[in-house]
């Protein structure tokens, strides 16, 4: 293997070069239009663009890839995860045009990519499964998951808990399948609501070398995705782990795998575990095996690939301390998880502590609706849990993320939580436990992030408009009015009074402030007998100041008032960039309150835009088609006629 084209984007992009260049392989990026100038396509040592904006037209197109491979002068591809690393014709499709495939064999992806198919092979390997119906079949036992045969990730998927919501769910999800996957074959399976989502590492190579890298923990979930991951379950013991690991094994032989894969479990509180599934690629959450197991899963997919016995033997491996994995989402928590988009204004992943950051994204980068809005997986490693998870939380809270919701308060909150940290996750943690979805920060905090914004902007302007260099900032020859800064946080006004004092400190309100740095963004100064350092970043009006909590995002109000925008009342407003694939309603129509009345396509997953109340639908402003951007008015909706 001399020349790797990696067929995929992002975090995992960099991941595989990091280790194949650590071989002396030399790495081939292919990126679609809005990729241009992401870190993965510097790191390559070659870049082939690939016409186009969406996955449909570049990082899913079999024909654009091979011919990527052939002008970068490949003779070798890794699919990575997603896109089309599970799909079976890619695989053919590099083999036949004489390159090297970095996965299992075309025939084992086929047939675990049909997950019903799947399912019927492992239990007939003695494997334990969950029934499974299709959707005209007799017997059906509520609540049950509508899943996509040809799928992950969480899309195409839906929990049903009553027969009247059965057609519209399967509709839903049979569209969602096809968008992600160009499959929209969907199937049924028993819902397990309270239990835990496990599963196995395995590796296999073409020298009868067959072991499993223990298990990976990924129960808390949000839209069936996962969030969190660790690495060992707080919930197996050694006997559990014996038996779930001979049951993969017992899976990959039955299917004659080979290369990296996970065979996913559901696990009862009872013990019970069954067969989800045979993901035939790398996880996004490899990375935590890797901590606990010294091992590069990368570098033995491509050992492996090159007819090479991978380097361990079971033996060899074992268990040292915790690793905890949090992926950090564009998105917004307490909007029901929706993705959000937008400029990473700042981006500064904390040094200390030292975890690992696998990402894909920095300062600059445009977070759109084309991808999956995951910025990075962030990785502690401790000799025990609690550390971990603390040392993840700390490092999570100490980085700079601006400009982008995120879900980094919530992710702090649920590693801090004392039933995460005392091991209670099931794939009905988030809704169980009761995680605040938002940091609420109290009103000092918000006060001193306010007094930093402000002592930051005085310097600035000093700075940008000096009198006389060797005058102290703020120097008057005469007593003056104090000087007010204005912000707005949440809704709330805070102004900020202060009068420059001829020792150099600042009176602020009924405290002496002593201003101790301003450089680089950090302003530190001491009040009321306190020493605050925080990082101060101003864009226009919007302020974002960091301090050992974390953030707060405020507004700077300007000096004059501008006219506000109109509003509609009744207007219901995208919350977010997408595609409107089905309008339910028209002008003139009563509906009932929580009515579907429009859908709209973002990220590849679904989002229902419904009635708030009962009324008549005075206008829709938008059509099947239809590109949308956050805040644009879909559909006005008056009172009941």
């Amino acid at each position: 293997m001399r020349r790797l084209l990696i067929a995929n984007r992002g975090e995992i992009a960099r991941r595989i070069t990091r280790t194949a260049s650590s071989m002396g392989i030399a790495t081939i990026a292919v990126y679609a239009e809005g990729d241009a100038e992401a870190p993965f396509v510097r790191e390559c040592d070659h870049a082939v663009a690939l016409r186009g904006r969406t996955a449909a037209e570049t990082y899913l197109d079999i024909d654009a890839l091979l011919a990527a491979a052939g002008a970068g002068g490949a003779d070798a591809v890794h699919p990575g995860y997603g896109f089309l690393s599970e799909r079976a014709a890619f695989a053919q499709a590099v083999l036949d045009a004489g390159l090297t495939w970095v996965g299992p064999p075309p025939a084992v992806i086929e047939v675990m990519g049909d997950k019903v198919a799947a399912k019927r092979m492992m239990a007939e390997a003695g494997v334990p499964v969950l029934p499974t119906w299709a959707a005209e079949d007799a017997g059906l036992q509520f609540p049950v998951l509508v899943k996509a045969a040809a799928g992950g990730g969480g899309k195409g998927m839906r929990v049903v808990s009553a027969p009247v919501d059965l057609a519209e769910a399967l509709a839903a999800a049979s569209r969602e399948a096809e968008s992600a996957f160009g499959d929209s074959t969907v199937f049924l399976e028993r819902y397990l609501s309270d239990a835990r989502h496990v599963e196995i590492q395995i590796l296999a190579d073409d020298h009868g070398g067959l072991v499993h890298c223990f298990e990976r923990e990924c129960s808390i979930q949000r839209r069936h995705q996962k969030v969190i991951e660790e690495a060992p379950s707080p919930a197996i013991d050694d006997d559990l782990r014996e038996r779930m690991g001979a049951a993969a094994l017992a899976a990959a032989k039955a299917v004659g795998y080979r290369n990296a894969g996970t065979v996913e479990f559901v696990v009862e509180p009872s013990g019970e575990f069954w067969f989800l599934e045979v993901n035939t690629r790398l996880q996004v959450e490899h990375a935590v095996t890797e901590a606990v197991t010294g091992l590069d899963l990368v570098r033995e997919q491509l050992l492996v690939a090159q007819g090479l016995p991978m380097s361990v033997s079971q033996a060899d491996l074992s268990i040292t301390g915790h690793a905890i994995e949090a992926r950090l989402y564009a998105e917004d928590p307490p909007a029901g998880f929706l993705p959000a988009t937008g400029t990473l204004l700042d981006w500064c992943p904390a040094t200390e502590p030292a975890v690992r950051w696998d990402s894909g994204v920095e300062t600059g980068s445009e977070v759109g609706v084309e991808f999956d809005p995951m910025l990075a997986k962030v990785i502690a490693h401790a000799p025990t849990r609690q550390e971990a998870a603390l040392e993840l939380a700390r490092a999570l809270e100490h980085s700079r993320v601006r400009g982008v919701t995120t879900n980094r308060d919530f992710l702090v909150a649920t590693l801090r939580h004392p039933e995460f940290l005392a091991g209670h996750t099931t794939t009905a943690f988030i809704e169980r436990a009761g995680v605040p979805l938002a940091r609420v920060q109290s009103e000092s905090e918000v006060r001193i992030a306010a007094t930093a914004a402000a002592l930051a902007e005085q310097a600035a302007a000093r700075a940008a408009a000096p009198v006389l260099r060797g005058l102290p900032s703020g120097w008057r020859n005469s007593v003056m009015p104090p000087e007010t800064r204005a912000y707005t946080h949440d809704g709330d006004e805070i102004e900020v009074s202060y009068r420059h004092r001829r020792d150099g400190t600042f009176e602020v309100g009924d405290d002496v402030v002593r201003l101790r740095r301003v450089q680089d963004g950090w302003v530190e100064f001491e009040r009321g007998g306190r020493r605050h350092r925080t990082h101060v970043l101003r864009i226009g009006p919007r302020v974002w100041v960091q301090g050992p909590d974390g953030d707060v995002a405020l507004t700077a109000r300007p000096r004059f008032p501008e006219a506000e925008r109109d509003v509609i009342a009744g207007g219901l407003i995208a919350p977010m960039p997408g595609k409107v694939i089905a309008v339910e309603v028209a002008a003139g129509e009563l509906v009932a309150q929580g009515q579907l009345l429009m859908i709209i396509e973002a990220m590849k997953m679904e989002h229902r835009i419904t009635a708030p109340h009962a009324g008549t639908v005075d206008e829709v402003r938008a059509h099947p088609g239809d590109q949308v951007t956050g805040g644009d008015l879909l559909v006005v909706l008056g009172d009941p006629a």
